[in-house]
């Protein structure tokens, strides 16, 4: 019995002086195993006499209640190294320079791209920018512009509704109602941003992006083809100057007349493919000359002026060759420009 404990003493003396793992566990199968040096101690206290084995069996315990506190102090040391050891193999410095990460960087969105060609070329007439909330009463976003409660060009909406009867903006025409309730004539200004329609498809979303612009004058000045110049510099802005324009009569319940106007097609420079339908021509905008009763809503009188308004993303997809408008708003990078 006094060989036993001599060697739990030593072995548990080289416990101490354990660095890794593997020799932690060599030494608890050596002390503690099924075979180990605690369950022969054990065995040997039942061969003793009565008067020894509450004195050996407690010189025993006390032997073992030292190893586990030795010898879990020492797991959790070599784990903790472990640890440490594997996540500064493991870093990752940011701050190196990667090739393959410089060949990946980011750029602008498409759709933000496109929106910073039009408001550059707006502005450079001296078209103000103005911006508006995407929630909308019933007045500013349908009424004032010529469309009454019974009007059926709000079924062209796909309204998203508040039970208040407040809702998501249609379009970004209220912020041009609201410009003329605050502003007298003069006014040329655009407004660039999101909108929101219940629709959602390869050439619809419930969200997408609008730029619509608006001048106004005193007297009865300006006239559709004044707007139909401005449009076509603003068409070989975006395009290029190999692009030609079609107006195509059009009905809107905001403009009389109105029209939309058509690019020739980009892809088969007008000579007629499936992107076009065979017609050689694109469908990129809508345009008109202010309806008076817009004028009216707003206590307008002896006024005219012209409005227009496009789809960011539709002019983003032309432009650059986009298939489906919901790569937009995926994080695949090869959809980039």
């Amino acid at each position: 019995m006094q060989e036993l404990k001599s060697q739990i003493k030593d072995s548990i003396n080289k416990l101490k002086e354990v660095e890794n793992a593997e020799l932690l566990e060599t030494l608890r199968v050596e002390i503690s195993g099924k075979k180990g040096l605690f369950t022969k101690a054990y065995a040997k206290i039942g061969k003793l006499e009565s008067a020894l084995k509450k004195e050996v069996a407690s010189e025993i315990n006390e032997l073992k209640k030292e190893f586990e506190s030795i010898f879990e102090g020492k797991k959790s040391e070599i784990e903790a190294k472990i640890l440490e050891s594997k996540l500064k193999s493991e870093r990752l410095d940011s701050s190196l320079f990667n090739a393959f990460s410089a060949s990946r960087a980011g750029s602008i969105h498409p759709v933000y791209l496109m929106r910073d060609m039009i408001i550059d070329y707006f502005t450079s007439l001296n078209f103000s920018l103005q911006d508006g909330g995407f929630v909308e009463d019933d007045f500013h976003n349908f009424e004032a512009l010529n469309m009454p409660k019974s009007h059926p060009a709000r079924d062209m909406q796909d309204t998203f509704y508040f039970a208040d009867s407040m809702l998501l903006r249609t379009h970004t025409s209220p912020i041009q109602i609201r410009t003329m309730e605050t502003h007298k004539p003069p006014i040329r200004m655009i407004c660039t941003g999101a909108t929101f329609r219940r629709d959602y498809d390869l050439t619809h979303s419930p969200m997408f992006h609008q730029c619509e612009g608006l001048l106004v004058e005193s007297g009865d000045n300006i006239s559709f083809a004044n707007l139909k110049a401005i449009l076509d510099g603003f068409v070989k802005h975006i395009f290029g100057d190999d692009v030609s324009l079609r107006f195509r009569s059009s009905f809107f319940p905001f403009t009389e007349p109105s029209a939309e106007v058509d690019v020739s097609c980009m892809f088969c420079k007008g000579g007629g493919c499936r992107v076009c339908s065979g017609t050689g021509f694109l469908e990129i905008l809508g345009c008109g000359v202010v309806d008076s009763n817009v004028f009216k809503a707003v206590g307008y009188e002896d006024v005219s002026g012209y409005a227009f308004g496009m789809g960011i993303e539709r002019l983003a997809m032309l432009k650059w060759g986009i298939n489906d408008l919901r790569s937009f708003y995926e994080t695949d990078l090869r959809t980039r420009v």
